[in-house]
This record gives structure tokens, C-alpha cells and sequence, in this order.
């Protein structure tokens, strides 16, 4: 069943909600614990290609409704199939949703509780940011079913050091939250009940700031990993050029030395 096909009565199977300029994202497949069906993944991009020419969005939060974040790829839906172009366009097609995540112009906050496994951990390693209660667990398990985690890997070793993200593509080992922490993984780890307190305090920071300018530093942060470093500071002193053409930065800096809040013109 495709997105288009799903009848009216039937859960979305994301949930959004927008609150004072957050879209709160919530995968909902609880009983699969949120595993990306074709059908998901679909879902998931349609809602980020909402958000991004959503002006009023300034941050986005991705969570997982039920027991845990996201178990990865729908196994038993992958079973169904046996021909090599549909698994090719099924990766292609999650590789499309998580380079859309790092494309859109808000910053994007994953809050993880119990597991995010295989490609949910590539979607939290896809995310901006992303903060987890302390109970959470992490892996690249794919391994484990005899399938190595090959895009996983992309969004993971750009996140981890390469050793460490070896072992867990290499074993399928789950690490904690406190050593996603320590690895760069996630941001931090809190206790479940203060998760969702953590994250509204990290969006509403950044809500405070200029979206232009944040849009700006997104798109130029990203681009310049993969350059090498003369070239990435040409780009960078190009791209912070610009920025310093924004009304944003004339405000922000007045405010700064006028000993007052700013007011930003783009908000």
C-alpha cells in the first residue's frame, strides 16, 4: 500500500505537530517499533518537503511513537521481494530521505528512547542534533542478518571516529547512550522524564536565533565536509560574506553593543 493509497481512517503513519514554529515529527508504526516500510520512508520525505518551504517551521524534532525510536528497515517487508532493482531503489529511496533531513534549511533535533538500530541509527546520525534518554541503545545490526550496513555506514563514520564505527558495523553490537554521547553519536543523554524538556530547551534556543542566518549555516556547514580544507575556507568565507549582507546581522550586532535583545527581521 502506497502513501496515496492509505484510506482516510487509517493513523498517519507520521504524526506532525506544529507548536510556536516547532513540527514535532513522531514515526508511528509502534507496533513495528517505527521499522521504515517503503510506505514510511514515503511519508517521512513528503512531511520534510512540507516543512522546508515552511517558513513558519524554525526547528524540526523527529521522535518514534511506542516502544522505541526506530528498529530500522522492515525486514519482513524486504522478504517479500527477491528482485535486485527493488532493493536498490528501496536503499536509494531511504538515502534520499536522510540526505533530506541534512538538506532542509531547519535544523533537525532526533529525540531517541529505547533502540535505534541499523537504519535508525542512520537516521539519528542523519539528524543535526540529537539528544536520548539514558536507557537508549544504539547498533548498526544489519550485520547480524548477514547484511552489512552499507548506507548506514555513510551518516555513522561521519559522526564517529572510524574505529569505532567499525565495530559496531563489523559486530552489530549495541553501544549505550552514554557511550553515543562520548563517540559524537548524539549530543547528550538525560533521564526519560526530563527528554522532553531537554529537547524543547535545545529547539527553543535555536528558535531564538536568525533563521536566515541558521538556514545559511546549515547548507554551508554540510557542503564544506566534503571539500578539502583551502577549498572549504574559500567556500566558508564566501558563504559568511553573505551572511554578513543579511538585515539579521545589522540588527544582531546594533542589539549586541546596545546592551538589548535583537529583533529579528526573518523569523
Amino acid at each position: 500500500m502506497t502513501e496515496s493509497t492509505r484510506t482516510a481512517t487509517e493513523e498517519p503513519l507520521v504524526l506532525r505537530e506544529d507548536k510556536e514554529g516547532i513540527a514535532y515529527l513522531t514515526l508511528n508504526r509502534p507496533n513495528q517499533f517505527n521499522a521504515l516500510s517503503e510506505e514510511l520512508l514515503e511519508s517521512l520525505q513528503n512531511e520534510l518537503g512540507r516543512i522546508a518551504d515552511d517558513r513558519g517551521v524554525r526547528v524540526v524534532v523527529l521522535a518514534g511513537n511506542g516502544r522505541a525510536f526506530c528498529a530500522g528497515h522492515d525486514l519482513k517487508q524486504m522478504r517479500t521481494q527477491s528482485e535486485r532493482d527493488y532493493f536498490q531503489q528501496l536503499f536509494r529511496k531511504c538515502g534520499e530521505v536522510m540526505t533530506a533531513i541534512t538538506r532542509l534549511p531547519q535544523p533537525v533535533i532526533a529525540r531517541v528512547h529505547g533502540i535505534a538500530t541499523a537504519a535508525g541509527c542512520q537516521l539519528v546520525a542523519s539528524c543535526d542534533l540529537a539528544i536520548a534518554e539514558e536507557g537508549a541503545r544504539f547498533a548498526v545490526s544489519g550485520i547480524n542478518v548477514g547484511l552489512f550496513c552499507g548506507t548506514p555506514s555513510i551518516p555513522l563514520s561521519r559522526n564517529v571516529g572510524r574505529k569505532q564505527a567499525m565495530e559496531m558495523l563489523l559486530t552489530g553490537g549495541f553501544i549505550s547512550a552514554q557511550e553515543a554521547a562520548n563517540e559524537g553519536l548524539i549530543n547528550r543523554s538525560v533521564p526519560l522524564d526530563q527528554l522532553d524538556t531537554e529537547v524543547e530547551k535545545l529547539a527553543r534556543t535555536i528558535c531564538g536565533k536568525s533563521a536566515a542566518s541558521i538556514a545559511l549555516g546549515k547548507s554551508m556547514y554540510y557542503k564544506q565536509l566534503e571539500m578539502g580544507v583551502d577549498q572549504a575556507y574559500q567556500f566558508a568565507a564566501g558563504a559568511m560574506a553573505d551572511n554578513m549582507m543579511f538585515e539579521d546581522v545589522g540588527e544582531g550586532i546594533d542589539a549586541f553593543t546596545e546592551k538589548r535583545p535583537p529583533s529579528w527581521k526573518d523569523r
